[in-house]
């Protein structure tokens, strides 16, 4: 999924409740994102259409629908959401090791079913918005999505020392990314792009301060830019 193109580390937070408005952002942003996260404001105005629209745009789709629910509930949600065509999507590692093996094996099913590639699983451990985030906390919900079979981890840019040891391997998925001189609204654990790449991030989400920011292309291409330049530091 991932390569060195800085368009697949960068997924674009469409937190709108209009699809024609999220559609509108993410055909003038396409040139520097190619993820679109689909989050439940989105999902909750349009849907699945949310889903299959932004893959007709040529996104990968990152459904962040956050599953924690009893096993059975999660297990009939996972496929029908696995069916999407979407490439990644999130469960809470709060729910447990259980909720979090369904949640893969449902998703797995579903696409199977549509015939689709089954989205990655990522295990969500401490929100972003969140003061504190403990190292032991982090550590046993980071080893729990290992364990059940999660593809991969979201946490912010300051937990990944922990989630990494506790879970190598795993992709991580880094939301609460403010570029320099951009306010962190309610991220807690925020970092600039480049300081989260630098730290072992993947995959950055950003939303907020691209899409509202004066000049959306201007800022999508200084992140980008600031992404390549530390992806290219990462690998030398």
């Amino acid at each position: 999924m991932l390569d060195d193109d800085p368009r697949t580390r960068l997924a674009l937070a469409l937190d709108v409740d209009d699809l024609v408005v999220a559609l509108r952002l993410a055909r003038r942003l396409r040139p520097w994102f190619g993820v679109a996260k689909v989050g439940l404001e989105l999902f909750g105005a349009a849907g699945p259409e949310a889903v299959s629209a932004l893959l007709d745009e040529g996104y990968q789709v990152f459904l962040d629908l956050k599953l924690h629910d009893i096993p059975t509930t999660v297990s009939r949600a996972a496929r029908v959401l696995g069916g999407l065509g979407a490439a990644y999507a999130t469960v809470h590692t709060q729910g447990g090791e259980a909720m979090m093996k369904v949640a893969v094996s449902g998703m797995a099913e579903g696409a199977s079913a549509a015939g689709a590639s089954a989205p990655c699983v990522l295990g969500v451990t401490v929100l972003t918005s969140d003061v504190d985030a403990p190292a032991d906390a982090l550590a046993s919900r980071s080893r729990l999505a290992a364990a059940a079979g999660c593809g991969g981890l979201v946490c912010a840019a300051s937990d990944l020392a922990v989630t990494s040891r506790a879970a190598p391997g795993l992709l991580t998925v880094v939301p609460g990314i403010r570029p320099s001189g951009v306010s962190t609204d309610e991220q807690a654990r925020a970092a600039t792009p480049g300081a989260a790449i630098a730290a072992g991030a993947d995959i950055l989400v950003i939303g907020r301060a691209v899409t509202g920011a004066e000049d959306p292309e201007a800022m999508a291409a200084a992140v980008a830019s600031e992404v390549a330049s530390s992806m290219a530091k990462r690998r030398g």
